[in-house]
């Protein structure tokens, strides 16, 4: 199977890629996503190996800051069974579970982030849904090219 490539956003003040290296064996799981076409995304399309690019949004600086790997694929997301939980859905059950979440693993910080700003100016990244606008879904399928790219920035981003 081939490999795939993701970009994943999580708000710095809420889940930083920091904070996922800090978790144990640095994995963690990627719950409380309540749009259909990133779930979707996370039960029908991620495979353990696929690549994420781990996008920090919502802060004075968004952009990309590393690197994850997927670890574990899709299984029902326990958040939307906790009555106490922000992302409780009561249309959800054990058996029927309409939400679904991934295990993500920390893999390489890059030296410095790739802003949203740097890459809207790279011309191979014209057609990268983050770079354009009303894509808002915080998992995004990314090509291998795009990853390569901001692979590439991200490593080398201070002597550019």
């Amino acid at each position: 199977m081939t490999k795939q490539y993701w970009l994943m956003k999580s708000e710095p003040g809420t889940f930083s890629f920091t904070d996922l290296k800090a978790c144990a064996h640095s994995t963690d799981h990627w719950d409380g996503v309540r749009n259909y076409q990133a779930r979707n995304y996370m039960r029908d399309e991620m495979k353990v190996g696929d690549l994420v690019l781990f996008y920090h949004s919502s802060c004075p600086e968004p952009g990309i800051v590393g690197v994850a790997e997927i670890t574990r694929e899709s299984y029902p997301d326990h958040t939307a069974l906790d009555a106490d939980s922000k992302y409780f859905d009561p249309k959800s059950s054990s058996d029927n579970s309409r939400w679904f979440m991934v295990d993500v693993t920390w893999k390489e910080a890059f030296k410095d982030i790739v802003t949203l700003e740097k890459l809207k100016t790279v011309a191979g990244l014209k057609d990268m849904k983050v770079v354009q606008k009303g894509q808002r879904l915080s998992i995004q399928p990314v090509t291998a090219e795009e990853f390569n790219i901001v692979y590439k920035l991200g490593m080398s981003a201070s002597l550019l």
